[in-house]
């Protein structure tokens, strides 16, 4: 409990938190990022006859 308590009220708890937080948004971003453009290759791929 004494972790958690630092964690959330101490200056080093709270940029490690905000680390941990724009770590995960940033991964959220990349892995959304990838899927749309490899859609939209694939989408061309077909269009161009190139995959069946």
């Amino acid at each position: 409990m004494h972790a958690l308590r630092d964690f959330f009220t101490t200056d080093y708890g709270l940029l490690s938190a905000a680390v941990i937080a724009f770590t995960l948004g940033m991964g959220w971003f990349y892995v959304s990022y990838f899927i749309k453009h490899i859609r939209e290759d694939e989408a061309r791929a077909r269009a161009a006859g190139l995959i069946k």
